[in-house]
Protein backbone atom coordinates (compact mmCIF):
# COMPACT_ATOMS: atom_id res chain seq x y z
CA UNK A 1 0.00 0.00 0.00
CA UNK A 2 1.49 3.40 -1.02
CA UNK A 3 1.17 5.78 2.15
CA UNK A 4 -0.29 9.31 1.13
CA UNK A 5 2.82 11.25 2.63
CA UNK A 6 5.01 9.24 0.03
CA UNK A 7 2.55 9.69 -2.89
CA UNK A 8 2.22 13.80 -2.21
CA UNK A 9 5.50 15.17 -2.31
CA UNK A 10 6.51 18.20 -4.18
CA UNK A 11 10.06 18.12 -6.11
CA UNK A 12 11.67 20.23 -8.30
CA UNK A 13 10.75 17.46 -11.36
CA UNK A 14 7.01 18.57 -10.53
CA UNK A 15 7.76 21.85 -12.54
CA UNK A 16 11.42 21.39 -14.14
CA UNK A 17 10.11 18.31 -16.08
CA UNK A 18 6.99 20.33 -17.66
CA UNK A 19 9.06 23.70 -18.07
CA UNK A 20 11.39 21.70 -20.26
CA UNK A 21 8.78 20.06 -22.45
CA UNK A 22 7.47 23.57 -23.03
CA UNK A 23 10.77 24.70 -23.36
CA UNK A 24 11.70 22.35 -26.18
CA UNK A 25 8.83 22.76 -28.35
CA UNK A 26 8.85 26.54 -28.22
CA UNK A 27 12.90 26.43 -29.51
CA UNK A 28 11.52 23.95 -32.02
CA UNK A 29 9.63 26.55 -33.38
CA UNK A 30 11.71 29.57 -32.93
CA UNK A 31 14.40 27.62 -35.04
CA UNK A 32 11.72 27.14 -37.65
CA UNK A 33 10.64 30.63 -37.90
CA UNK A 34 14.51 32.00 -37.31
CA UNK A 35 16.06 29.77 -39.85
CA UNK A 36 12.85 29.55 -42.76
CA UNK A 37 12.88 25.53 -41.57
CA UNK A 38 9.61 23.53 -41.97
CA UNK A 39 9.62 20.64 -39.73
CA UNK A 40 5.64 19.23 -40.98
CA UNK A 41 7.14 16.58 -42.97
CA UNK A 42 8.67 15.07 -39.80
CA UNK A 43 4.73 14.59 -38.01
CA UNK A 44 3.02 11.32 -38.32
CA UNK A 45 2.29 9.94 -41.55
CA UNK A 46 -0.65 7.43 -41.01
CA UNK A 47 0.25 3.98 -42.48
CA UNK A 48 3.98 5.06 -44.41
CA UNK A 49 7.25 3.54 -43.12
CA UNK A 50 8.64 6.63 -43.03
CA UNK A 51 5.56 8.08 -41.34
CA UNK A 52 6.76 6.24 -38.22
CA UNK A 53 9.16 9.02 -37.00
CA UNK A 54 6.42 11.13 -36.51
CA UNK A 55 5.18 9.21 -33.08
CA UNK A 56 8.51 10.37 -31.50
CA UNK A 57 9.09 13.95 -33.36
CA UNK A 58 5.23 15.01 -34.26
CA UNK A 59 4.65 16.22 -30.75
CA UNK A 60 7.84 19.08 -31.02
CA UNK A 61 6.33 20.56 -34.17
CA UNK A 62 3.28 22.96 -34.57
CA UNK A 63 2.10 24.57 -37.51
CA UNK A 64 1.83 28.65 -36.06
CA UNK A 65 2.09 30.07 -32.90
CA UNK A 66 -1.78 30.09 -31.89
CA UNK A 67 -1.31 26.21 -32.39
CA UNK A 68 1.64 26.20 -30.51
CA UNK A 69 0.20 28.45 -27.58
CA UNK A 70 -2.86 26.38 -27.67
CA UNK A 71 -0.65 23.55 -26.78
CA UNK A 72 1.26 25.24 -24.15
CA UNK A 73 -0.64 26.14 -21.17
CA UNK A 74 -2.66 22.76 -20.84
CA UNK A 75 0.80 20.86 -21.06
CA UNK A 76 2.52 22.72 -18.31
CA UNK A 77 -0.48 21.87 -16.07
CA UNK A 78 -1.42 18.96 -16.80
CA UNK A 79 2.16 17.30 -17.10
CA UNK A 80 2.97 19.24 -13.47
CA UNK A 81 -0.34 17.23 -12.26
CA UNK A 82 0.97 14.12 -13.64
CA UNK A 83 4.12 14.66 -11.96
CA UNK A 84 3.10 15.91 -8.66
CA UNK A 85 0.27 13.18 -8.20
CA UNK A 86 1.35 10.40 -9.62
CA UNK A 87 5.23 11.17 -9.64
CA UNK A 88 5.60 6.91 -9.32
CA UNK A 89 4.12 6.29 -12.49
CA UNK A 90 4.65 9.71 -13.97
CA UNK A 91 7.56 8.96 -17.06
CA UNK A 92 5.81 5.50 -17.32
CA UNK A 93 2.37 7.42 -18.70
CA UNK A 94 4.18 9.90 -20.54
CA UNK A 95 6.66 8.05 -22.56
CA UNK A 96 3.86 4.60 -22.77
CA UNK A 97 1.40 7.42 -23.73
CA UNK A 98 3.36 9.30 -26.15
CA UNK A 99 4.07 6.07 -28.15
CA UNK A 100 0.65 4.34 -28.00
CA UNK A 101 -1.13 7.93 -28.96
CA UNK A 102 1.11 8.40 -31.86
CA UNK A 103 0.72 4.78 -32.92
CA UNK A 104 -2.96 5.11 -33.20
CA UNK A 105 -3.03 8.26 -35.06
CA UNK A 106 -0.69 6.37 -37.88
CA UNK A 107 -2.87 2.91 -37.59
CA UNK A 108 -6.20 4.99 -38.03
CA UNK A 109 -5.16 8.85 -39.35
CA UNK A 110 -6.15 10.42 -42.50
CA UNK A 111 -3.43 10.40 -44.93
CA UNK A 112 -1.83 14.10 -43.96
CA UNK A 113 0.94 15.19 -41.61
CA UNK A 114 -0.36 15.00 -38.03
CA UNK A 115 1.57 17.18 -35.77
CA UNK A 116 1.15 19.03 -32.49
CA UNK A 117 1.48 17.93 -28.42
CA UNK A 118 -2.03 17.91 -28.88
CA UNK A 119 -2.49 14.09 -28.87
CA UNK A 120 -0.43 14.04 -25.56
CA UNK A 121 -2.57 16.84 -23.92
CA UNK A 122 -5.71 14.65 -24.62
CA UNK A 123 -3.81 11.66 -23.25
CA UNK A 124 -2.92 13.72 -20.11
CA UNK A 125 -6.25 14.36 -19.55
CA UNK A 126 -7.53 11.34 -20.41
CA UNK A 127 -5.43 9.88 -17.77
CA UNK A 128 -5.93 12.15 -14.66
CA UNK A 129 -9.45 12.15 -15.01
CA UNK A 130 -10.16 8.61 -15.20
CA UNK A 131 -7.72 7.66 -12.91
CA UNK A 132 -8.73 9.83 -10.04
CA UNK A 133 -12.19 7.99 -10.79
CA UNK A 134 -10.89 4.85 -10.08
CA UNK A 135 -8.79 5.24 -7.58
CA UNK A 136 -11.12 6.49 -5.32
CA UNK A 137 -8.88 8.78 -3.32
CA UNK A 138 -10.37 11.95 -2.48
CA UNK A 139 -7.53 14.35 -3.77
CA UNK A 140 -7.02 12.56 -6.89
CA UNK A 141 -10.43 12.23 -7.19
CA UNK A 142 -10.48 16.51 -6.66
CA UNK A 143 -8.13 16.59 -9.25
CA UNK A 144 -10.05 14.94 -11.76
CA UNK A 145 -13.33 17.41 -11.21
CA UNK A 146 -10.69 20.11 -11.47
CA UNK A 147 -9.25 18.74 -14.72
CA UNK A 148 -12.66 18.41 -16.63
CA UNK A 149 -13.87 21.75 -15.36
CA UNK A 150 -10.98 23.22 -17.00
CA UNK A 151 -10.53 21.21 -20.01
CA UNK A 152 -13.56 19.47 -20.50
CA UNK A 153 -14.23 21.50 -23.41
CA UNK A 154 -11.81 20.05 -25.70
CA UNK A 155 -14.42 16.92 -25.60
CA UNK A 156 -15.17 18.20 -28.54
CA UNK A 157 -12.02 18.28 -30.66
CA UNK A 158 -11.86 14.54 -31.35
CA UNK A 159 -14.78 14.61 -33.42
CA UNK A 160 -14.36 15.85 -37.03
CA UNK A 161 -15.57 19.47 -36.71
CA UNK A 162 -13.03 21.22 -38.63
CA UNK A 163 -10.71 19.77 -41.52
CA UNK A 164 -7.68 21.32 -40.17
CA UNK A 165 -7.24 20.16 -36.28
CA UNK A 166 -6.43 16.52 -36.33
CA UNK A 167 -9.40 15.08 -34.26
CA UNK A 168 -7.60 11.20 -34.93
CA UNK A 169 -4.73 12.32 -32.72
CA UNK A 170 -6.93 13.67 -30.10
CA UNK A 171 -9.19 10.74 -30.10
CA UNK A 172 -5.54 8.91 -30.15
CA UNK A 173 -4.89 10.03 -26.89
CA UNK A 174 -7.71 10.45 -25.08
CA UNK A 175 -8.59 7.03 -25.86
CA UNK A 176 -4.99 5.89 -24.55
CA UNK A 177 -5.15 8.14 -21.92
CA UNK A 178 -8.31 5.85 -20.22
CA UNK A 179 -6.59 2.70 -21.23
CA UNK A 180 -3.89 3.59 -18.80
CA UNK A 181 -5.63 4.82 -16.21
CA UNK A 182 -7.43 1.28 -15.89
CA UNK A 183 -3.98 -0.44 -16.65
CA UNK A 184 -1.55 1.06 -14.37
CA UNK A 185 -2.39 0.39 -10.83
CA UNK A 186 0.77 -0.27 -8.42
CA UNK A 187 2.07 3.39 -7.55
CA UNK A 188 -1.35 5.40 -6.82
CA UNK A 189 -2.11 6.65 -3.74
CA UNK A 190 -4.85 4.67 -1.53
CA UNK A 191 -7.12 6.31 0.70
CA UNK A 192 -6.79 6.20 4.31
CA UNK A 193 -8.76 3.99 6.43
CA UNK A 194 -10.68 5.09 9.46
CA UNK A 195 -9.82 3.84 12.97
CA UNK A 196 -13.67 2.10 12.78
CA UNK A 197 -12.25 0.38 9.26
CA UNK A 198 -9.46 -1.77 10.71
CA UNK A 199 -9.48 -4.99 11.84
CA UNK A 200 -9.01 -4.66 15.28
CA UNK A 201 -11.66 -2.24 15.99
CA UNK A 202 -14.36 -2.67 18.75
CA UNK A 203 -17.72 -0.81 18.36
CA UNK A 204 -17.95 -1.56 22.18
CA UNK A 205 -14.78 0.70 23.15
CA UNK A 206 -15.72 3.72 20.70
CA UNK A 207 -16.17 6.61 22.85
CA UNK A 208 -18.61 8.13 20.13
CA UNK A 209 -20.85 5.11 19.91
CA UNK A 210 -21.13 4.97 23.71
CA UNK A 211 -23.44 7.83 23.45
CA UNK A 212 -26.18 5.48 21.68
CA UNK A 213 -27.69 2.47 22.52
CA UNK A 214 -28.68 -0.26 20.50
CA UNK A 215 -31.04 1.45 18.53
CA UNK A 216 -29.49 4.05 17.84
CA UNK A 217 -31.19 6.61 19.98
CA UNK A 218 -28.66 8.81 21.58
CA UNK A 219 -28.03 8.54 25.36
CA UNK A 220 -27.95 11.73 26.99
CA UNK A 221 -26.28 10.95 30.01
CA UNK A 222 -24.26 8.09 30.21
CA UNK A 223 -24.27 6.43 33.69
CA UNK A 224 -21.28 7.76 35.59
CA UNK A 225 -18.44 5.17 36.17
CA UNK A 226 -16.98 3.94 39.64
CA UNK A 227 -13.83 6.28 39.41
CA UNK A 228 -13.37 6.58 43.15
CA UNK A 229 -10.73 4.57 44.24
CA UNK A 230 -10.23 3.53 48.26
CA UNK A 231 -7.31 5.91 49.65
CA UNK A 232 -5.52 4.42 52.81
CA UNK A 233 -4.02 7.14 55.07
CA UNK A 234 -1.54 5.51 57.99
CA UNK A 235 -0.49 7.52 60.68
CA UNK A 236 2.96 7.19 62.19
CA UNK A 237 3.52 8.32 65.73
CA UNK A 238 6.63 9.00 67.16
CA UNK A 239 7.50 9.39 70.34
CA UNK A 240 9.37 12.82 71.65
CA UNK A 241 12.60 11.63 73.01
CA UNK A 242 14.82 13.18 75.53
CA UNK A 243 17.77 14.16 72.44
CA UNK A 244 14.76 16.17 70.51
CA UNK A 245 14.90 18.58 72.85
Amino acid sequence: MVKEQDSFKFSTGVVGYPLVFVLVIWVVFWFEARFGIDFNAFGVYPREIIGLRGIVLSPFIHADITHLWHNTLPLLILSAALFFFYQKNAWKVLLIGLFLTGLLTWLFGRPANHIGASGVVYMLFGFLFFKGIIAKHFRLTALSFIVVFIYGSMVWYIFPIDPKISWEGHLSGLVTGIALAFFIKRGIAKPGKYHWQSADYKPEEDEFLKHFDKHGNFIEKLPEEDSKEDIEVIYEYKEKTSDDE
